[in-house]
């Protein structure tokens, strides 16, 4: 059977190949697999909670076994939540484990994001895999989002009248799109089943089906790596995919799956019971949504109450700049960084080797800075639990949160950029000087000095071996009337300039050339297509 099947089939040959793939040994790399467990571990329990869950809205009174809400007229949605949570056994276990693993889910992919984003490894060929992960990321937040909102509590009831809020602020379309996507009225009868039905169908299908190019872009392209001696930009140096490297995955999933049910049953999340049904005119005290949209939430609240008159029309500033501008311009970033990166440095040859961090000092201050803006905007959604808890106003709060989220990012990106550069300078003088011993020594002139040895030779290795990018300069010739792509080279230089040279003879930097050239270049041919 196997034999007749081959013959019609590449299976051996293929299988042998794939089989045989390198992976490389770091942590880091790990992060991907904790996106893709999980999503694993949400469908099955997905598939699981669908068998008792019903989305419908119509109100009936409410006869479960939860006494507190005995006779509370409820949706059928939330009847069935109650049910499963209370009556179905085994079912607030498995409901709390989807909602852990939905959060580490969207965390997973938003730190191997960051991950890829700090070590470079979206840069060629590898600029259509960073694009279709960040489709994911904006798929994984719609998936929770849709999640959420279908138990039709108050708490999440409170998240869907925000959304329609932020619809509405859309100028012209924004009232015929409420319409269109709650059908009719907030909050009408079909907006559950039609979250449901892209929760568990539309959604899910757009993952998987990304997941799976994802996977053979990765497959294809070969895995990025930490410089090491022997690792260049032309090969790859790892654990084969059978038996090593399959052993230490699967450990993971047992691992991340045991902590996640460990989570689940030990760590109350989302008691719908206590924050009761979704009536229109009531809001939930303390209501805050997942994390991974809280920085919207912090938005809203630290705009301010701006509005415009304009042909007719009223544009709510206050909630359109935050609800939809700000979202819009956060993913156009994150789609065309790697292409604004190649613009500043030009063409450049495939990149399979990781940057460090410090080596790309402008790329890590923005990233570092972005991180704390959205650090800023999370804490600013909560600013009313920060101000009961810590008996602060709420107002002055707002106020002190509006001027942290111009000034930390600002101090962040300046620190963060400097701490690159002195961590470059330390390098440096590790070249000179060697690596410290801990051991003290007395001069000939009576002093005393800490004794240094020279570094290994992959601390040296790690050290030299790194991308740099020289800033463009290209139509700045002296005989032009006209210099052109003046903004271009201007950034560029911004973006580039600024690094500290390391020390190294003519022959370790040949030996660099040679690492960094990329396939099926010769050592120091630079890439001019």
């Amino acid at each position: 059977m196997v034999a007749a099947l081959d013959r019609r089939l590449p299976v051996a040959s293929a299988g042998k190949e794939f089989l045989r793939k390198a992976f490389p040994d770091h942590w880091s790399f790990l992060l991907g697999e904790l996106a893709l467990y999980s999503l694993v571990l949400l469908v099955l329990t997905g598939v699981w909670l669908t068998f008792f869950f019903h989305p419908g809205m119509t109100e009936l009174p409410y006869t479960g076994s939860y006494l507190p809400l005995r006779g509370t007229l409820t949706s059928e949605a939330y009847a069935s939540v109650l049910h499963i949570s209370f009556d179905v056994r085994g079912g607030l276990p498995v409901r709390q484990l989807h909602h852990w693993a939905a959060l580490v889910f969207v965390a997973a992919i938003g730190v191997h994001l960051l991950r890829i984003f700090f070590t470079g490894a979206f840069r060629r060929p590898r600029e259509v895999n960073w694009t279709i992960g960040v489709t994911l990321f904006l798929l994984a937040l719609l998936e929770g989002f849709c999640g959420y909102s279908l138990p039709d509590d108050l708490l999440s009831g409170t998240g869907l009248r925000t959304s329609q809020g932020i619809v509405l602020s859309i100028p012209v379309i924004g009232t015929y799109l409420s319409f269109f996507v709650f059908g009719g009225q907030f909050p009408g009868h079909e907006i559950i089943p039609r979250l449901y039905v892209t929760h568990i169908l539309l959604v899910p299908g757009l993952l998987l089906a990304l997941v799976a190019a994802h996977l053979t872009f990765v497959v294809h392209h070969k895995h990025t790596q930490w410089a090491k001696p022997g690792r260049t930009n032309r090969n790859v140096i790892g654990k084969p995919l059978v038996p090593q490297y399959t052993a230490k995955s699967v450990g993971l999933f047992l691992i991340l799956s045991g902590v996640l049910a460990a989570m689940a049953a030990l760590f109350q999340i989302n008691p719908v019971w206590s924050f009761g049904p979704y009536h229109a005119d009531q809001v939930s005290l303390d209501a805050q949504p997942d994390w991974y949209v809280g920085y919207l939430e912090g938005a809203l609240r630290l705009m301010p109450g701006w509005e415009t008159d304009f042909a007719g029309h009223t544009v709510a500033w206050d909630v359109l700049l935050p609800g939809v501008v700000l979202p819009a311009v956060l993913f156009t970033a994150l789609y065309g960084y790697p292409f604004f990166e190649r613009w500043l440095t030009g063409p450049r040859p495939e990149q399979h080797l990781c940057d460090r961090p410090r080596n790309q000092p402008t790329r890590t201050a923005l990233g570092a800075a972005a991180v704390s803006a959205y650090g800023v905007l999370l804490l600013a959604g909560g600013q009313d639990v920060l101000a009961y808890k810590f008996s602060l106003d709420v107002d002055s709060l707002a106020r002190i949160f509006r001027t942290a989220l111009f000034t930390v990012p600002f101090v962040t990106y300046h620190t963060t950029k400097r701490a690159c550069l002195g961590l470059q300078a330390a390098d440096r003088r590790r070249m000179l000087e060697g690596g410290a011993t801990g051991e003290v020594r007395r001069t000939a002139g009576g002093g005393y000095e800490e004794a240094h040895t020279l570094l290994s030779p992959e601390e040296a290795y790690r050290i030299l071996v790194r991308d740099t990018p020289r800033p463009r300069a290209e139509g700045t010739e002296a005989w032009r009337w006209f210099h052109r792509h003046r903004l271009r080279n201007a950034l560029s230089r911004w973006y580039l300039a600024k690094s500290v040279e390391m020390p190294a003879t003519a022959w370790e930097r040949r030996r660099v050339e040679v690492v960094r050239a990329a396939p099926g270049e010769a050592p120091g041919q630079g890439d001019e297509s």
